[in-house]
């Protein structure tokens, strides 16, 4: 099969197709017939091999897994012995290691129902960023005022939706040129961070998810309600060891000695989380919002667009 594979580190202009053979399929496995694969920040890091920290999960010296990309959209080509969720034919998608490929293998529990609202592209979209705002807003309650820093971006365009999803009242931070896109997904209002500064308004916030990476702490808190919860996703700034994520950390020892609550996430997909979000799929209360899509052939120029931070939502691969 065709797959995007590097054997060490690097920027992602390293990458290149190349055939190797088809996962093998276990017995609670699934092989699935890739037809998109979505793209996060969380692939940059695992190409690139940066923080160095992270490379104790994913290999210290090379990459444990040569081909990039988890979340995946497909048909399912073959099914292990044991295998009782799914069959040959059935249109899926989840998670699983080495996306960007004709196909992939990974558990069946990782696998869900393609919503057939949804196209492979935006499904392939939902697994990683959605997951990451569902649980970012797990405390989030009707009547609430909710910031989201980020907006535009692809956790923070379905931070949006899911936070309208609980009657929150939704304010949404992000640049000029995507604007018109969070207003179009539902926010009640939205800040251009290129012109106003949301600090200096003097609104507090119930729940502020801050997926921007590298504003101050304290700022952050002055626009929290004196109980309100801060979430801060991921850390894109920073050394080489940390990346950012020394502000994470910072959080977590403040948080013992402040009446807010601080909570860094880092992104874990749950798989209850996957149903949850395929039923507001569904329901058409939730739409992944879509950039750009490349072909497998151009997947170091799609992660190269995404690192930028130009994108409106998500970046997608199509097999």
């Amino acid at each position: 099969m065709k797959a995007i594979v590097r054997d060490t580190y690097g920027p992602p202009d390293r990458l290149r197709l190349a055939d190797i053979d088809q996962p093998a399929v276990g017995d609670d496995d699934v092989l699935v017939q890739v037809v998109a694969a979505g793209l996060d920040q969380g692939v940059w890091h695992h190409v690139t091999g940066v923080p160095y920290l992270a490379r104790l999960a994913m290999g210290v010296r090379r990459p444990r897994v040569r081909v990039p990309g988890q979340d995946v959209a497909g048909r399912v080509a073959a099914v292990g012995r044991d295998v009782t969720r799914f069959q040959p034919g059935d249109e899926v998608y989840g998670t699983c290691e080495g996306a960007f490929a004709e196909y992939a293998g990974t558990h069946q529990n990782r696998l869900v129902a393609k919503p057939a609202a949804l196209t492979f592209e935006q499904a392939a979209a939902i697994p990683t960023s959605a997951c990451t705002a569902f649980q970012a807003l797990a405390t989030v309650r009707a009547g609430q005022r909710v910031l989201v820093i980020g907006a535009g971006g692809g956790v923070g365009t379905f931070a949006v939706q899911l936070a309208k999803v609980s009657d929150a009242h939704v304010t949404g931070v992000c640049s000029t040129a995507k604007t018109a896109l969070v207003r179009s997904i539902g926010a009640d209002e939205v800040i251009d961070h290129t012109r106003d500064d949301f600090a200096a308004a003097g609104h507090r916030y119930d729940l502020i998810v801050d997926t921007g990476g590298n504003r101050r702490l304290s700022l952050l808190r002055r626009c929290l309600t004196p109980r309100g919860t801060l979430v801060v996703v991921g850390g894109e700034n920073g050394g080489r060891w940390l990346t950012g994520t020394d502000r994470q950390l910072r959080m977590l020892l403040l948080d013992r000695f402040v009446g807010q609550k601080l909570h860094p996430l880092f992104t874990t997909i749950r798989q209850a989380d996957l149903p949850a979000l395929t039923e507001l799929a569904e329901a058409g209360r939730l739409t992944p919002a879509i950039d750009r899509t490349y072909p497998l052939a151009q997947a170091a120029e799609a992660i190269g667009y995404l690192r930028e931070g130009r994108a409106a939502g998500k970046v997608v691969i199509t097999v």
